[in-house]
């Protein structure tokens, strides 16, 4: 006898129970008669699509239609009756009802990992409406027109624009301007949503881990006014600084990853070790600190939003212009010139160019060494930025920690090379 017909509905009855266990807990304290389906009713659902399912294989696939409308129609009357007692309106459990009996039959029919994954992934979002809806109120109105915006220039204007170099030295290839702006708000936005939604729950440790994937300038600059006005959690405000700045490193690394993996065997260890190090250091100087949420979050601008999307693309294709130039006329100097100058501003564009130079004749080793050069000069920058905005004793105690940083790191890449 083949046991795998009875595995695939033992399956599809699973997926059934697995779904109305959420469902069943969710309306608990309902009355009996009062729920339109629960835990019994979604297992038998869930088994009635993957016995439909298994029938569909003789009789064909307008079988299995028939039974998903029929199921359709049942439930339609049955929500208009309670929807009518009730005076509640909400889909959600009919809708739920009906993703489980097509994953019953997805099971039946030999995709057994495809509708188990579905199963899950549904009841999560069904368990996780109270959080989801949370993270709507926090995140609000002017972030999601954003990310809608953005979303629609992406989608429409990404696909149709030349790949190809354009201008002086065929620098300015406007699909890869425009995809690596997308890639870096992309990242950015991950950061700022974890902000926002973390909210006064995050204290300045997470706020400046998260803050940085935004701007570590940005929260270098709230940690230095912090300090001046709480002079005594001078520990807890270069912490700050010091993981603002360190998540740079690991940031690094993914963005080579992304523009040109071939370069990672020459940065993934200095960045590495540099970014370990500083994690280090920050765990160090918390350690006795007060980490409580800062009285004033560092403000940052949604990543999302044309303006500093455009803006980076603009410096984006400057810093490609001046790479190109550059290496042309003075060679491997002028790619660190290019490096030392634009990385006080941002270090994502010389990496991302550099990164993306090296693929169209640009010496590996020398993009790697810019790409560095850039990320040391950026860091010491934020410290200086410390010193001038708040107290010297800021800096000196963030320069401390990010210096062993930088200095371990350039031991690593000594001894990986």
């Amino acid at each position: 006898m083949d046991a795998q017909p009875l595995m695939r509905l033992g399956l599809a009855l699973a997926i059934g129970l697995l779904v109305g266990l959420e469902r069943g807990f969710n309306e608990r304290r309902r009355a009996d008669g009062a729920r339109v389906a629960g835990l019994r009713t979604f297992a038998i659902i869930g088994l009635l699509g993957g016995a439909w399912g298994q029938l569909a294989g003789p009789y064909g696939g307008p079988v299995l239609v028939g039974a998903f409308f029929s199921l359709s129609l049942l439930l339609a009357i049955a929500y208009r009756a309670s929807a009518e007692k009730r005076g509640q309106f909400g889909l959600t459990t009919e809708i739920a009802a009906l993703a489980t009996f097509a994953f019953g039959a997805l099971a039946a029919r030999g995709f057994e990992k495809e509708a188990a994954a579905g199963a899950v992934v549904m009841t999560a979002l069904l368990g996780f409406k109270p959080v989801l809806h949370g993270w709507l109120d926090r995140l609000g109105r002017p972030e999601l027109e954003a990310a809608l915006k953005f979303l629609i220039l992406s989608v429409a204007v990404l696909p149709n624009l030349p790949d190809q170099g354009y201008g002086p030295y065929e620098a300015l290839n406007p699909y890869s301007i425009w995809w690596m702006i997308v890639f870096i708000a992309g990242i950015s936005f991950a950061g700022y949503a974890s902000v926002k939604l973390l909210g006064e729950k995050a204290g300045i440790a997470a706020t400046s881990l998260l803050g940085g994937l935004i701007s570590s300038t940005a929260v270098t600059l709230s940690m230095a006014r912090l300090d001046k006005r709480q002079p005594a959690s001078l520990r807890l405000h270069a912490a700050g600084i010091v993981l603002a700045s360190t998540v740079m490193f690991p940031r690094l690394i993914v963005e080579v990853s992304a523009v040109n993996a071939s370069l990672l065997r020459l940065v993934a260890a200095p960045l590495g070790v540099a970014g370990a190090v500083g994690l280090l250091g920050a765990w160090l100087l918390l350690r006795g600190a007060d980490a409580k949420a800062p009285a004033d979050s560092p403000v940052f601008r949604n990543p999302l939003e044309l303006g500093p999307a455009l803006f980076f693309g603009g410096l984006l294709a400057a810093v490609g212009l001046a790479s190109a130039a550059l290496s042309a006329r003075f060679g491997s100097s002028g790619v660190y010139a290019t490096a030392l100058t634009a990385g006080l501003m941002d270090v994502d564009a010389v990496t991302l160019t550099l990164g993306r130079q090296a693929k169209n004749g640009l010496d590996p080793a020398v993009a790697a060494n810019g790409i560095l050069l850039a990320a040391a000069v950026n860091t010491v920058a934020k410290t200086v930025l410390a010193a001038v905005v708040a107290r010297p004793r800021l800096g000196l105690a963030a320069a401390a920690v990010l210096s062993c940083s930088l200095v371990t790191g350039a031991a690593a890449l000594a001894l990986a090379r």
